[in-house]
């Protein structure tokens, strides 16, 4: 059994920071990079992907809406041109730092408000489809199971992972429980790690309403912005090697 983990970072801006991004970088296996539109700079970009290359850690482009305010966690209601622009943008820029270090950008995965609304979002969906299309066909889409992205990206040649989260609720559905309702996000390190064995390896978890939900990820994302990640990332880590599961990136890291 072979899983990815992987964790949002380079999120900070400027002075600012967020996640201890050195600490997770030796434990997670994928980094989800930030590009400039939702959080992150050049020099953090350039930052994160530096100690990716030298931990050979894959570098994925965590393409957003352009929404710093909301951190990205905005529907935003754009042309499908105009989207298919800003996230090729984006990619490109994290690609431009991390060749700097002998490294590439291997994977894509939306964020946030972007991420959600591709689930459903056809015409939205298309356009982040077209833009890792004509900016690397090799390049993996990672997204949620059963959304309509990853289904328009098989459909255009593009190869994809599905992805679960080691510290979200889940609807019946499959979906993620929206952040606005109580218990969206899970704090307990110790139910986040047996959930995450459960996920890797092929036993179900329980949904929003305590029914047994199955899901089969590629990768599971520990959120390097929910409070004591680092602590709930080496848990994880650590029981999902103690089950057997070996840890390595789903994208070649570079």
């Amino acid at each position: 059994m072979t899983i990815d983990l992987n964790s949002d970072l380079g999120e900070g801006m400027g002075s600012w920071s967020m996640g201890d991004d050195e600490a997770l970088l030796s434990i997670v296996t994928s980094a989800n990079v930030a590009c400039g539109f939702h959080a992150g700079d050049p020099p953090i970009m350039r930052e994160v992907t530096a100690r990716a290359a030298a931990l050979d850690v894959a570098i994925g482009a965590h393409v957003a809406y352009r929404d710093h305010t909301g951190f990205g966690r905005r529907f935003i209601d754009m042309e499908p041109g105009v989207l298919t622009d800003e996230v090729i943008y984006q990619i490109g820029a994290l690609d431009g730092m991390a060749r700097r270090h002998g490294h590439r950008v291997t994977y894509v995965k939306p964020h946030g408000g972007l991420y959600n609304a591709i689930v459903t979002h056809e015409e939205q969906a298309r356009a982040v489809v077209r833009a890792v299309h004509e900016f690397d066909a090799h390049l993996v889409l990672m997204g949620l199971p059963g959304s309509v992205v990853l289904r328009l990206a098989e459909e255009a040649g593009v190869p994809t992972a599905h992805e679960a989260f080691a510290d979200r609720a889940y609807t019946p559905e499959g979906h993620l429980v929206p952040r606005s309702r109580e218990g969206s996000v899970l704090h307990d390190p110790e139910e986040i790690a047996r959930r995450c064995v459960a996920m890797a390896t092929g036993e179900p978890i329980t949904d929003v309403n305590g029914d047994p939900l199955t899901l089969h990820p590629h990768s599971i994302c520990v959120h390097g912005d929910t409070p004591g990640a680092v602590e709930i990332a080496r848990r994880v880590r650590t029981a999902l090697e103690g089950a057997g599961v070996t840890l390595a990136p789903f994208a070649p890291a570079g």
